[in-house]
């Protein structure tokens, strides 16, 4: 499976997740269609997100949307309890009137980072959290009934108390593609592709071959379900590598650049000003100056 796009595996008949990892684990860029909660029990979990690492410290929350990419850093003496979820519980009757792209679109436009909630609100959510962990856990009679009642009032939480983010922060997700486990597989196929191949010259036709489809065919595929076409993907994706390697190793920058995929550190330092909005060294300056 490719390590962008992740695709939990369910072990219960609803599809949620909880699971807890120490600030020690590092994991790489990534994005899947599932909602993440990270709550932190102990310390600060450094976060890497649209562009910048946000520190979350302990009895703070930060959710991820479907289609939102992001990693995380080392974070000695930390701990997080990580709840993953499928928008699909929410594609019952019941919520006939509002659509799937609609529930997805709330997450995306909601503030991420519980310091920007009302606190009463963040308080509902961490019960909510808690209780399901616990329920989970001990898998007492209809805890499954808790647990999706529990998620069933963290929802109308987004919809009543959670504030947006201001417009210019709402990212550009994978919404359409998040809608369609068939799309999402040619997709991984692709992202497998792109971390294998990302640091050699990649075209259009080698990557629409990965999945049986025309290069014409494939570029509509692709800019529709990711919003970009194939060089810009691949360019962001490269910059993520570059960010992710320089905010965890001090090594030069000719070797950041052809780590990350850059034919030439001249390039490099070009596309990551043009993209980040400063050079490589000083973001890397910046990283370990807020640490």
């Amino acid at each position: 499976m490719s390590l962008y796009l992740e695709i939990p595996k369910w072990s219960e008949v609803f599809p949620l997740i909880i699971f807890e990892n120490e600030g020690e684990i590092i994991v790489p860029p990534h994005w899947h269609k599932e909602i993440e909660i990270i709550y932190v029990t102990k310390g600060s979990v450094n976060i890497g997100y649209n562009d910048q690492i946000v520190q979350v410290h302990e009895g703070e929350l930060f959710v991820f949307g479907s289609g939102e990419a992001h990693y995380f850093m080392a974070s000695p003496g930390s701990n997080r309890l990580v709840y993953q979820f499928d928008l699909n519980l929410f594609r019952d009757k019941t919520f006939k009137e509002k659509s799937h792209l609609e529930i997805i679109k709330l997450f995306e436009k909601a503030e991420n980072h519980s310091v920007y909630w009302p606190l009463e609100t963040k308080e509902k959510v961490i019960a909510y959290l808690k209780e399901s962990f616990t329920e989970m856990a001990e898998q007492q009679p209809g805890y499954e009934h808790v647990v999706i009642g529990n998620l069933l009032k963290l929802m109308a939480l987004y919809y009543r108390e959670i504030p947006q983010k201001p417009e210019m922060y709402q990212q550009v997700t994978f919404s359409e593609a998040v809608n369609n486990q068939e799309t999402l597989e040619r997709l991984n196929d692709v992202f497998m592709y792109i971390e294998t191949h990302y640091n050699e010259v990649v075209t259009l036709e080698e990557v629409a071959a990965v999945i049986g489809f025309s290069p014409f065919y494939f570029s509509r595929f692709f800019k529709k379900n990711t919003g970009q076409t194939l060089m810009q993907f691949l360019t962001d994706y490269r910059i993520n590598q570059a960010k992710y390697i320089l905010s965890h190793e001090k090594i030069p920058m000719i070797e950041v650049a052809e780590k990350s995929g850059f034919n030439s550190v001249k390039t490099f330092h070009h596309v990551f000003k043009e993209q980040v909005g400063m050079s490589p060294l000083k973001y890397q300056k910046a990283i370990f100056g807020n640490i």
